[in-house]
């Protein structure tokens, strides 16, 4: 008997872990099929809301953030690379050169899902290479009706709503639901709203966790 779950994917398309654990859930998913199937939801998450159009330098956000010095925000984003490589998603070795908003990639992947969920899952992935592989402005409204386009939506639909406030509302609610819910930080994904797995984590803990909520397991999962 086939089990299916229902996964929302609580992250920001500007995080390199959010790229890394959906790659990690993907292949975990592959896993587990045909036995157990995802119904799968992308969430938004701001990581630096008030950003602002013009983004910051990398370094310095990093700098600002965490004091991370060069030489250690080097290390992290080799780590993050070989983390990525593992499960298929290719990092600039470089990293970004600026941090950008992503509240209308947002709000975009909030329309993407009321057209159905596989436009959403191809905006989704579109968007994190744009953002990590590529280097690209996930602000820029080009760029998004681009990759919109990409992901067989109407281009000038996409247009329309970026130059409007449309799904703001929505978006903005989504937002404060999970932060409400105690969601601070990405990727958290939440499989039939009550078992949260936190992080980018490995494909054997995305398989184990899958598998055992599959199967009725009575506590709540958190992975750090």
């Amino acid at each position: 008997m086939t089990s299916r779950l229902k996964i929302d994917f609580v992250s920001d398309v500007s995080c390199p872990w959010c790229a890394v654990g959906l790659g990690a859930l993907e292949a975990a998913l592959e896993r587990v099929a045909p036995d157990v199937t995802a119904e799968l939801h992308f969430q938004p998450f701001e990581l630096n809301p008030q950003m602002p159009p013009e983004g910051q330098d990398a370094f310095e956000h990093l700098n600002q953030k965490y004091g991370s010095t060069r030489e250690q925000q080097a290390q992290s984003r080799a780590a993050i690379r070989a983390r990525g490589a593992a499960v298929g998603f290719a990092f600039r070795e470089e990293g970004r050169s600026r941090v950008y908003n992503t509240f209308d990639a947002h709000r975009l992947l909030h329309w993407a899902e009321l057209e159905g969920a596989d436009k959403q899952i191809a905006l989704k992935k579109a968007l994190l290479k744009a953002c990590h592989t590529d280097g690209e402005n996930p602000s820029d409204p080009a760029l998004l009706v681009r990759l919109a386009t990409e992901s067989g939506l109407d281009p000038q639909r996409a247009r329309a709503i970026l130059e409007s406030d449309e799904y703001a509302a929505e978006t903005r609610e989504r937002e404060r639901l999970y932060t409400d819910a105690g969601i601070h930080s990405v990727p958290a994904i939440i499989i039939d709203n009550q078992h949260l797995i936190s992080g980018g984590q490995p494909v054997e803990v995305f398989e184990r966790a899958l598998r055992q909520i599959a199967g009725a397991a009575p506590a709540t999962l958190s992975a750090a």
